[in-house]
Formats: C-alpha cells, structure tokens, sequence
C-alpha cells in the first residue's frame, strides 16, 4: 500500500467529515465544512491528509499558535490501521511545527479513548498533569 501524505484544501471536505465518522472520532461542535473552510482560510498548511489510490486514509491538523503547537484530529480509516500512517502523520505535523520556530507540541486525546492514548505514548509522547475546560460558542 502507497500512502502519500499532502495539504488538505476545502475541496477534501466531505471526504475529511467522512473518514472522521468512519474512524469513529469523537464528534465535535467544529465537525462541519464551514469550520474545515475557516481552518483552511487561516492556516493553509495545517489539514494534512495521508492518501492511497485517491482515496483519503488519514488526516490530521497541526496548528501553532506562536506559543504551543497543537494536534488534533488523527484519524485513520479502520480498514488501513496498523500500518504506520498515524505515525507517518504526527511526523509530518512535527516537521510543519518545527519549521515554524514550535518547540512544544500538544496532542489533544480524548482521556477514555484507550486505543488513542496507547497510540501517542507509543509515538514518545507522554501525559502531563493539565486538565482542560472547554467552552462552545
């Protein structure tokens, strides 16, 4: 299996909002294209999608806000899992961080998610004591 690994743009969309109900993500209050357009609009670079044969397997959104770099949003089709692409991802997202002067990333988990917990600790990252609050608008 080929995976190549690019920017994603407004025209991967329903393809992204897609892949991130097949993989069973967690859902959000920014699950929709008008949020996927205004992440696109803001940082260009920050949706990186992982492909195979035209096909959409994984995403990922590394964003820096001049502090902290964060992660959210890996994601990979169940069909294709166990085959490096998450990891192909995160490094690819810590290239794009390092390059823009990031020398902090944070992974956004959901706590409960076992399978998403083991994942990150397997890649070097480690759990800290932060708690997060979070608030819709």
């Amino acid at each position: 299996m080929t995976v190549t690994l690019r920017t994603g743009t407004t025209a991967d969309t329903a393809a992204v909002l897609d892949l991130w109900q097949a993989a069973g993500a967690h859902p959000t209050s920014t699950d929709d294209p008008a949020a996927l357009a205004a992440l696109v609009d803001r940082d260009p670079d920050a949706l990186l999608i992982a492909e195979s044969e035209g096909r959409v397997v994984g995403t990922l959104i590394a964003t820096w806000d001049g502090w902290r770099g964060s992660m959210y949003r890996l994601a990979v089709r169940p069909d294709v899992r166990r085959r490096g692409i998450a990891a192909l991802l995160v490094r690819r997202g810590e290239e794009r961080l390092l390059s823009l002067g990031c020398r902090r990333v944070q992974a956004l988990v959901v706590g409960a998610d076992d399978r998403a917990c083991a994942f990150w600790t397997g890649v070097d990252y480690v759990p800290d004591s932060l708690r997060r609050y979070v608030h819709s608008l």
